[in-house]
């Protein structure tokens, strides 16, 4: 009965967008940073347009459909194509497709035997947004990332690239900085440099905000109304967000999800910002498949490279966070707990006033407990009531 409502929705929501034509859609796929680029778009768009954007609360299989029905005067409807199982994006391109594509990163998300299997099945899915663009519409890439250039090579659309690569992007950045204020650079499009500042902490956001801009640009918005749209970005929870902690701490909270890529662009960010003492507290990244110690070994020679002053790791995959980190960080420093409960028993004999400590882990680790086991708060329970998150059940 539920998997006939569910197709009878997106029946529904596919003749509701028919009725639509005005409306032009832009979707969003990658295996990270799709719901930043959704919202930092939908920022920019709104600067010259009604824009809908993904409801971002929502399972990556309901959200496009329930979204579209929620269509009315929007010109714009931004949407973020999440898939974790095969045919998902197919679900998703019977509702709409878009106009124009924006294509984040692949990494091996989603590649256990329970969700994608492989991160060639995770490449095929990616690959039929880009193919569902049409001739006259265009696929925004991130040059950086090789699995990415791939997926553009099945364009029927014209392509945009962005990244850092002078030489091979449409639009790149350069001078980069970051501070816990946002991140500055230089936006470089067509012979032209731009400064921009965003409210976001990290370099990976200006990735985000290039995304963006390409979108708006070749939505005819003009540069003061992409630096607009830029400019009123706002941190999402759990996202990268700057917050108070506890004994005068401040936390980099990145708890809400985490994957390899993901992971290594917040032990760059812990890196880049000033502080006396900085911490990284990582937790396993699920769904990864036969790629998990191939993934958890990559952070950990990103933590090596960084050196935190000290690395605390959550849960038995992370156990190769901490071979890798080792060769880098004083193996004393280098602390492995079995969970949230002891690490956050570690963390209140290390914390000190001033510190800086970033929190990342899969969002089911629940490594946004650890903060609140320092505040005294009872998390042993089946609802856990975060202060960052909704409460999950």
């Amino acid at each position: 009965m539920k998997a006939t409502f569910h197709r009878l929705r997106r029946l529904l929501a596919k003749i509701w967008l028919l009725g639509h034509k005005n409306v032009d859609v832009i979707g969003v796929t990658g295996s990270y940073g799709k719901t930043n680029v959704t919202s930092a778009i939908a920022s920019v768009l709104s600067k010259k347009f009604k824009v809908l954007q993904t409801d971002l609360n929502l399972d990556t299989i309901y959200n496009i459909p329930i979204t579209v029905l929620k269509l009315g005067s929007q010109q714009k409807l931004v949407l973020e194509y999440g898939i974790d199982r095969p045919g998902e994006m197919d679900y998703h391109l019977f509702v709409a497709k878009p106009k124009i594509a924006v294509i984040t990163g692949i990494t091996p998300v989603h590649a256990d035997s329970s969700h994608l299997s492989s991160l060639e099945n995770i490449i095929k899915e990616k690959s039929k947004l880009a193919a569902a663009v049409p001739k006259n519409g265009w696929v925004i890439v991130n040059w950086e990332d090789q699995l990415s250039r791939g997926v553009a090579n099945v364009a029927r659309g014209k392509v945009m690239f962005y990244g850092k690569n002078r030489h091979k992007c449409d639009l790149w950045a350069s001078h980069v900085k970051v501070d816990f204020k946002g991140t500055t650079f230089k936006l470089n499009f067509q012979g032209q440099s731009h400064n921009v500042k965003i409210p976001l902490v990290g370099r990976h956001h200006v990735f985000t905000a290039l995304a963006a801009a390409a979108a708006g640009l070749l939505s005819g918005l003009k540069w003061r109304e992409i630096y607009s749209g830029l400019s009123a970005l706002k941190p999402l929870d759990g996202r990268g967000n700057i917050e108070p902690g506890p004994k005068e701490t401040i936390i980099l909270d990145d708890s809400r999800r985490a994957n390899p890529a993901s992971t290594i662009a917040g032990l760059q960010t812990l890196a880049d910002l000033p502080a006396k003492r900085k911490i990284a507290v990582l937790g396993e990244m699920g769904e990864l498949g036969k790629y998990e110690e191939e993934g958890h070994r990559g952070v950990g020679q990103k933590a090596a490279e960084t050196k935190p002053d000290y690395l605390i790791c959550v849960g038995p995959a992370t156990k190769y966070i901490v071979e890798e980190a080792k060769k880098g960080i004083k193996k004393d420093r280098v602390i492995w707990t079995k969970d949230v409960f002891e690490a956050a028993g570690v963390l209140a004999g290390i914390l000190q006033r001033g510190d800086l400590w970033y929190l990342k882990g899969s969002l089911l680790k629940h490594l946004e407990r650890i903060p609140l086991i320092l505040d005294g708060k009872d998390v042993d329970t089946d609802e856990i009531a975060s202060k960052r998150y909704e409460v999950y059940k």
